[in-house]
């Protein structure tokens, strides 16, 4: 039997249904170059900082953040980096929380993205982290994918830079089915590119996937608040019209023809 019903997907902005993000570790000098590399292909990233660690003369000193890191997302990485699974839950809250606020009178904004130190988390910090203002939590490993995570706090990314991270980004670039939405998710430190020599790896890399009509290319804490974007999107039960209640731009493709930006606190006939 025909229905009148339409067929809605949501997009990411623009329309994309395909997203890349980078997320890197530590805060060392070698941020500097990886940053330009990022800035010159127009990919974003997100850096996970140690606020508290003030004695390594090969980290970003702090003056530099706000300027260096302009147009990505600066993300906790706790205080001190300790093995927070082995270590008090009060601990670990204050570990973050002074993370968050130092990081927070630097960048002037509201950090609220968290990698694991040394990938160490568990259900009881996982459960944790929304009181403490953490969205999402980077975990260690490759998932070799490009699916939509099912819990961001336990988000595991595609593939750290030194595994088969030329091969993958091949696939990603020529995924062409439009009824997914597909994200790329590249992780690392940007210190073991010049311990293993090898800056052509995420300078090729980039260079093939920087700069697509047909990827949005978004930090981690935008793909989390766009997709809470598309989950609070209020639509008429035979799908006719939407409200979107948030502030920002919801994107959506009709019946697989028509693409509708629906803006913050507006309603659109679809």
């Amino acid at each position: 039997m025909k229905t009148d019903l339409k067929k809605i997907y949501a997009c990411f902005p623009g329309g994309k249904h395909k997203v890349l993000t980078m997320s890197y570790d530590d805060g060392k000098e070698e941020d500097r170059r990886l940053v330009s590399i990022f800035n010159k292909y127009g990919i974003k990233g997100t850096f996970n900082l140690n606020s508290g660690i003030n004695n390594d003369p090969k980290r970003i000193p702090k003056s530099e953040y706000k300027e260096l890191y302009k147009g990505h997302e600066v993300a906790c990485h706790t205080l001190s980096h300790p093995t927070i699974a082995r270590c008090p839950l009060p601990s670990v809250a204050q570990e973050i929380l002074e993370d968050r606020k130092r990081l927070e009178s630097i960048m002037g904004y509201p950090v609220r993205g968290l990698a694991y130190p040394n990938g160490s988390f568990s259900d009881e910090i996982c459960s944790l982290l929304p009181a403490l203002g953490i969205r999402y939590g980077r975990v260690v490993g490759n998932s070799d994918g490009f699916e939509m995570p099912e819990d961001f706090l336990r988000w595991k990314a595609t593939c750290h830079h030194n595994h088969n991270l030329y091969e993958l980004g091949e696939q990603f670039v020529n995924l062409t089915k439009k009824q997914y939405l597909y994200m790329m998710y590249v992780w690392g430190h940007s210190y073991e590119f010049s311990q293993n020599d090898n800056w052509n790896v995420i300078e090729d890399f980039c260079r093939l996937a920087g700069g697509r009509d047909d990827i949005w290319y978004a930090s981690n804490i935008e793909i989390v608040d766009y997709m809470n974007v598309t989950k609070q999107a209020q639509f008429a039960a035979d799908n006719s019209f939407v409200y979107n209640p948030c502030a920002q731009s919801l994107w959506l493709c009709v019946d697989d023809e028509k693409y509708v930006e629906v803006k913050g606190g507006e309603l659109a006939a679809l």
